[in-house]
């Protein structure tokens, strides 16, 4: 276990104290933790990087850490009722279907690669300003006007560009075993 594996791995770790935040309506309690969470998030990959401490486990372990966050605080802000519903579950389930196509790609004896397209990123990193934009603003009280409703219109339209990009690729891997990137 490298140091960066350890971080990611209470990053992990402090999701359950996150969505009890978000569940008792810490926001501001919520969103430091996001804070801190992202800074964690930024620490390990500059120590894996900087100083060559680059594992198997943390290219597993990191997304995983990052996406059990996301989805974690999306349900739950979607429960408390701080964002709307339906946008968690575009959010939820666009990563449910990439899970299971990867799995289908593995029990069908055809793995696809697990490679982040361009959108997926910037699809990642609206969710993540949405998210934060939605902590801060119900955390410090803030009212964030105009800027609330044009993440949301960007997480939309990132995710469903997201999942026709992912559908995309993994239906022209499995008719021809080959993904384009």
């Amino acid at each position: 276990m490298s140091l960066p594996n350890l971080i990611t791995l209470a990053r992990i770790l402090s999701v359950p104290v996150v969505i009890w935040a978000i569940a008792s309506h810490e926001m501001l309690i919520a969103f430091a933790l996001f804070l801190l969470a992202g800074v964690s998030d930024a620490v390990d990959g500059f120590l894996a990087k900087r100083f060559n401490m680059k594992t198997e486990l943390g290219a597993y372990l990191d997304p995983l850490a990052d996406k059990v966050l996301i989805v974690s605080i999306y349900v739950a802000l979607g429960i408390t009722e701080a964002v709307p519903r339906w946008i968690v579950i575009l959010v939820v389930s666009r990563d449910l279907m990439i899970v299971g196509a990867v799995i289908l790609s593995w029990v069908m004896n055809k793995p696809v690669p697990v490679r982040p397209l361009m959108v997926s990123k910037m699809n990642t990193v609206a969710q993540i300003l949405f998210a934060g934009l939605v902590l801060g603003s119900l955390g410090l009280k803030l009212n964030a006007g105009w800027l609330m409703p044009a993440m949301m219109a960007a997480v939309t339209v990132l995710t469903l560009l997201s999942i026709a990009a992912y559908v995309r690729e993994w239906v022209h891997h499995m008719s021809n075993g080959v993904a384009h990137h």
